[in-house]
């Protein structure tokens, strides 16, 4: 285990922990979100960027997120967060993956594009002969420069876009099938005493 894992608990399993704690439940969801059911409500920005650095940094090892609330709720709250974490990363990855099939479509058809004014200009320069007219020459080396400026932003989209998005789309679905764990302020004071006393 490298040294930067080294600061994560891990439990019975073998399981690294990413630690996430609050005094209630609702710190963990936007403030701007508190009317909707909890299974929907969007997390808290802070505490999503959190998650998903904490996710990249794990990166191949198994994880569980562990919530410590100062005093638990109950049961069924416990179940609605667990869903709400869930449904908000699984949303995320609709999100990644609707953007990484937009990125393809376009891709491609930046790439058709690119070929058919590209085969234009061929044709065109084949058509005019020797000794084109310097307006044709304009158009034809116009053509021939608009082609390549498509086919590049069909190779862009694939060489610079696509791995980041398939890298998210994956480290989201890890996050939305992740499970959740909780802990309240006794359980961790126990803890600790028990680690001071062995």
């Amino acid at each position: 285990m490298t040294t930067s894992l080294n600061r994560y608990d891990k439990d019975p399993a073998g399981n690294m922990l990413v630690d996430v704690s609050a005094s209630r439940a609702e710190d963990l969801y936007n403030v701007f979100d508190r009317s909707s059911p909890y299974s929907r409500r969007d997390l808290d920005e802070n505490l999503v960027d959190y998650i998903i650095e904490c996710a990249r940094e794990l990166a191949d090892e198994p994880f569980s997120i562990r919530v410590s609330l100062a005093s638990p709720p109950h049961a069924p709250m416990l179940g609605r967060i667990k869903r709400g974490i869930s449904n908000y990363f699984a949303y995320r990855a609709e999100v990644e993956r609707r953007e990484h099939a937009q990125l393809i479509r376009r891709s491609l058809l930046f790439f058709a594009l690119g070929l058919l004014i590209l085969l234009v200009s061929i044709w065109l320069r084949k058509w005019l002969g020797e000794a084109p007219s310097a307006l044709a020459s304009v158009l034809s080396e116009g053509l021939t420069v608009a082609a390549w400026v498509s086919l590049w932003e069909a190779l862009a989209g694939f060489l610079i876009d696509w791995l980041p998005k398939r890298k998210n789309l994956a480290l989201y679905r890890r996050l939305a099938a992740a499970e959740v764990v909780f802990s309240s302020a006794a359980d961790d004071l126990a803890a600790g005493v028990e680690d001071a006393n062995s």
